[in-house]
């Protein structure tokens, strides 16, 4: 038999559409495959994991390099998104 789906940090196991709808407005971290990290407020995103975020920050190497307010992330760049705990 398949196993049974982890579930989220929450306790409550989640569609990926389900966890994407309950953090819009949240704080997140967006991953790039490059390796850079973004923190700020999720706005927004697609079917194509294409993002709008605000308040957004940018990190490399752990590092905060830049502060832009509104930015958007193309969706082939996400490796991951992740809620930041407040």
């Amino acid at each position: 038999a398949p196993a049974a789906p982890a579930a989220m940090s929450t306790g409550v196991s989640k569609s990926p559409a389900e966890f994407l709808k309950a953090i819009k407005g949240q704080p997140v971290l967006v991953k790039l495959n490059s390796g850079v990290d973004y923190r700020g407020i999720l706005a927004c995103l697609d079917g194509y994991m294409n993002i709008a975020m605000e308040q957004t920050e940018e990190y490399v190497n752990g590092q905060l390099k830049n502060k832009y307010g509104d930015a958007f992330i193309r969706g082939n760049n996400v490796l991951y998104i992740s809620t930041v705990k407040q």
